[in-house]
């Protein structure tokens, strides 16, 4: 499989305060890091999950790769190209072959613009004049399954399905080859949900198209991914295809992660382990293992020592002292809410 997107060891740290505020508390690093290491590729054709709940650093690594946010170190590559480093005026051009759809997909939409201009904007910033507009936004709503009467309609007139087809239409008008998907889902009843999912397969098989989809649902990208980075506090704790991740996870977070996965077998709920407690924050990280203080398996050595990331099967990574061959063989050295 031909890889068109590798990242390698990237880094994104933020400013907590300004240099002369640093200077008077003697903060010698008044920066937090929001992705920390992370590597992975995306083939020709792939769908990558990438999984973790709020403030784990999905979202910051999706901006990440277009520019929004700058790397401090590692590598990012785009088609061979080095994207770290670049200068914003050279992301223009990138952005054509990676589109990114953003989360609220009715918020995301400019209130003021009908869904018509909303469409063809993507031409007009990236000054592509040789093409009918009128046409190409007909073409765009057929290829989502909207009817051309929606042109000259606002964002407001849009249920959440209806706004979210437009913002994949938009995501589509360059003939991107990557797409990261924030959250394409969110805001959605179960059975849109299963619509856009559907469409954005069918449009992946027709168009070739690779998708980083970013999510804190697991439901979501499970019948979509054909592999998954599981996130938490800015790095990666768990890599695998999306199968043996399910059928197998190996890290306690991606257990707890599993454990929100609707169960209809009431007797198999009450088995799930629910993860305690909140993400710690990004200004104090946990020593050792960054996961012990809401793990119910951790020991000493978990909060004395960060694991290193192992293979424990071909191809399934985990960053877990005692990764878990069989979901069946965890037992919680400490308390757990299994309820």
């Amino acid at each position: 499989m031909t890889e068109v997107l590798v990242a390698d060891e990237v880094r994104v740290r933020f400013r907590t305060e300004g240099a002369l505020r640093a200077m008077i508390h003697k903060n010698k690093d008044p920066f937090i890091d929001a992705v920390m290491g992370v590597s992975f590729t995306l083939g020709e054709g792939e769908t990558l999950g990438l999984v973790g709940e709020s403030g784990s650093g999905k979202t910051t690594l999706g901006r990440a790769i277009i520019g929004l946010a700058s790397v401090y170190s590692g590598s990012i590559k785009f088609s061979g190209r080095e994207l770290v480093g670049l200068p914003q005026s050279a992301f223009k051009n990138i952005r054509r072959d990676i589109a990114m759809m953003f989360q609220d997909p009715v918020a995301s939409l400019s209130p003021r613009k009908t869904v018509r201009s909303l469409i063809t904007e993507p031409f007009k910033i990236h000054g592509v004049k040789d093409c009918d507009y009128e046409a190409e936004a007909r073409r765009l709503l057929g290829m989502v399954g909207l009817q051309e009467g929606f042109l000259g309609a606002f964002p407001h007139q849009l249920s959440g399905g209806q706004a979210r087809r437009v913002g994949v239409a938009r995501a589509l008008a360059l003939n991107p080859s990557v797409i990261i998907a924030d959250e394409p889902t969110a805001g959605l009843d179960v059975s849109v949900q299963g619509e856009i999912l559907n469409l954005m397969r069918r449009l992946q098989a027709e168009l070739g198209l690779s998708y980083l989809i970013i999510t804190h649902n697991l439901p979501v990208v499970r019948h979509v991914s054909d592999r998954l980075a599981i996130m938490y506090l800015g790095r990666f704790v768990e890599v695998g295809t999306t199968a043996e991740i399910f059928s197998q996870p190996a890290h306690p977070y991606t257990l707890g992660l599993l454990a929100a996965v609707p169960e209809p077998d009431p007797d198999k709920r009450r088995d799930k382990l629910e993860l305690q407690g909140e993400i710690p924050s990004l200004r104090n990280r946990p020593a050792g293992c960054e996961f012990h203080t809401r793990c119910p398996f951790a020991v000493a050595r978990c909060r004395e020592e960060a694991p290193e990331n192992r293979e424990v099967a071909p191809g399934h990574f985990a960053s877990c002292h005692f990764p878990f061959p069989d979901p069946a063989d965890a037992k919680p050295v400490g308390s757990i809410s299994a309820d």
